[in-house]
């Protein structure tokens, strides 16, 4: 079975979250045709660990949920699931990395280190690569390095891309209620103005998010419902944001600096301001060591260099914080955009040239 065959197959069987059972029976039944020790340490999860012999192992990661999206590409091997779709390349990873099994398996005795392949759900939504991490399972098999990939539209096809240090953002949702007093506004003077609050809260983010100190960062807010008619002063608003960062340092620093403006603008308005910002996934921070290993070792085949940090997010970062760890991007070319109902991209030149390069990682000294 080739990888192209694997990705068009997975492709047909989008899955979401934790819940894949026919993604998981498939990618089982693809290892345990190997000479490699089959598992899940988690829900949803399914690890394969290829014992060579050696002191420590190399890990590889693929995501294998998909996304609540009605496929629209017109393929002949499209999503059989209603309302379900790989719009963002996991099918394409999961391949890869089942071949890169058959790869090891069938050059086991000049593997340098060990092998393990952990197929993780829910990258989509409340991150399986943390639970993983949870699980041990990473120090149970020696792992010292642990590397991973993404389709990458915009990148020339079959090309691959990164860089040291950060490369994607860390992804916090940010969510303020806001509790006033509703009153007719013949009587405004009487109530205290929940929407004002708001808009006064949005300000002095945004002037917050613009003057910081530090690298470089996002904070937008694209949602906000309030009060029910026109004449009335309003009771009540949520407004809902995103904030991407790149640090830690930088994330507190927007964190405590957006509390403080909350607890200001009550101050100001009488209202009651509720404001929860989420952990979200850790930035995605390439260590500079390995990735300068990486490229000395493979020369005029190392990755092109990233020269701007994407503030997308992924859930790979977890493992990152466990063991050293690098992530790339595989280019797919001029394609719609990830999460698109028309996603699509050139399997039978890209994902081959993909596994080649895991190849190449895996057998790195």
């Amino acid at each position: 079975m080739t990888v192209v065959s694997h990705r068009r197959r997975l492709h047909q069987i989008p899955e979401l979250d934790r819940e894949l059972p026919q993604t998981l029976a498939y990618v089982r039944g693809v290892l345990e045709e190997l000479p490699c020790t089959v598992f899940s340490p988690t829900p949803g999860s399914v690890c394969a660990f290829l014992d060579a012999g050696r002191e420590e192992t190399v890990a590889f990661r693929a995501d294998m949920d998909a996304l609540p999206v009605e496929e629209e590409t017109g393929l002949p091997y499209a999503s059989r699931h209603p309302g379900k779709m790989h719009a963002c390349g996991h099918d394409g990873h999961t391949a890869m990395l089942l071949d890169l099994l058959r790869r090891a398996a069938e050059q086991r005795d000049r593997l340098p280190r060990n092998v393990l392949a952990v197929f993780q759900p829910a990258e989509e939504t409340t991150g399986g690569a943390e639970a993983l991490c949870q699980s041990g399972v990473l120090e149970e098999h020696r792992v010292r390095r642990i590397f991973g990939l993404h389709l990458w539209p915009g990148l020339p096809a079959g090309t691959l891309w990164s860089c040291p240090g950060p490369l994607m953002a860390r992804s916090s949702e940010v969510s303020l209620y806001v509790t006033g007093k509703g009153v007719h506004i013949s009587r405004a003077e009487e109530g205290r103005d929940a929407l004002w609050a708001a808009c006064r809260f949005l300000q002095e983010a945004y002037r917050l998010a613009r003057e910081l100190p530090g690298q470089r960062r996002v904070l937008r807010f694209g949602r906000m419902d309030s009060g029910s008619v026109r004449n009335a002063v309003s009771d009540c608003t949520e407004l809902l944001g995103s904030l991407r960062s790149f640090d830690d340092a930088t994330f507190e620093a927007m964190k405590a600096g957006l509390q403080g403006a909350a607890e200001q603008v009550a101050e100001e308005t009488g209202c009651r301001l509720d404001l929860t910002i989420s952990s979200g996934y850790p930035p995605v921070r390439n260590d500079e060591a390995l990735y300068r290993a990486v490229c000395e070792a493979l020369g005029e085949g190392a990755p092109g260099p990233v020269e701007t940090p994407a503030l997308a997010a992924e859930d790979f970062s977890f493992y990152q914080r466990q063991v050293p760890g690098v992530f790339f991007w595989l280019g797919v070319g001029d394609t719609p955009e990830l999460h698109a109902p028309n996603f699509a991209f050139d399997d039978e030149l890209v994902l081959p040239r993909g596994a080649d390069f895991l190849e190449k990682l895996m057998l790195l000294p």
